[in-house]
């Protein structure tokens, strides 16, 4: 089965390109391959950029696993919550090349991440488990408190709301919309921006700035 996945390193920037053929599903695959991309960014980079497939950022966990239920189900939302806990909680800059709908842990993956742009299009944002008849998981719960905007926050979460781009700024998914073609461009010049930036300054105040979250999502975990 081919990988997930690819990286490649940029000029500092550790490119990392999710693309299972379908929906980037956050598989066991993904996961772990997106854990193993980490530890090389995080050991070879100045900054981090997650990009999707044309049109697909993720569709969220794997339905597959999520429908059957049981330990499988439980082992998949919580690795998912380790990942998004490594991003939220990494050294170095990530910035998310948002290339078309991300749903659900493909949403949690935006709040996640520092900087989030766009592709401007018909495309679905949003965290849609409720809809769907699945309770948020707490640490999801955390990322949207602390990365949505208050107005937006019931109607995200609870409301289970899906927001095309435009919106999406709005709400705090993500900061920018550009086209579909400017993504990659516009993604890797911001990241190599902030790679400039003093790294044990960056990490220092992020930790800082998010600890009371990364706590309560680590709590979660265990």
């Amino acid at each position: 089965m081919p990988a997930p996945l690819t990286t490649e390193m940029r000029d500092g920037l550790a490119v990392v390109r999710m693309d299972d053929g379908k929906a980037n599903a956050f598989s066991f695959a993904m996961l772990e391959a997106l854990d193993a991309a980490l530890d090389a960014a995080e050991r070879d980079a100045k900054a981090l950029v997650l990009l999707g497939r044309p049109e697909r950022f993720s569709g969220g966990f794997d339905l597959g696993v999520m429908n059957a239920g049981g330990e499988a189900t439980i082992r998949l939302v919580t690795a998912g919550g380790r990942l998004a806990l490594r991003l939220y909680e990494f050294p170095l800059p990530v910035v998310i090349g948002c290339t078309g709908h991300a749903l659900a842990m493909g949403a949690v993956a935006l709040c996640a991440a520092d900087l989030r742009i766009g592709a401007a299009g018909a495309y679905k944002i949003g965290l849609n488990e409720v809809a769907i008849g699945l309770t948020l998981p707490p640490f999801a719960i955390e990322l949207a408190r602390a990365r949505l905007a208050p107005t937006h926050l019931q109607r995200a979460t609870a409301l289970a709301e899906v927001f095309d781009p435009t919106n999406a700024v709005a709400a705090g998914f993500l900061d920018r919309v550009v086209a579909p073609a400017e993504v990659e461009k516009t993604t890797f010049e911001a990241a190599a921006a902030l790679a400039a930036l003093p790294a044990r300054a960056h990490a220092g105040t992020k930790r800082a700035l998010r600890r009371a979250a990364l706590d309560a999502i680590r709590s979660s975990l265990v």
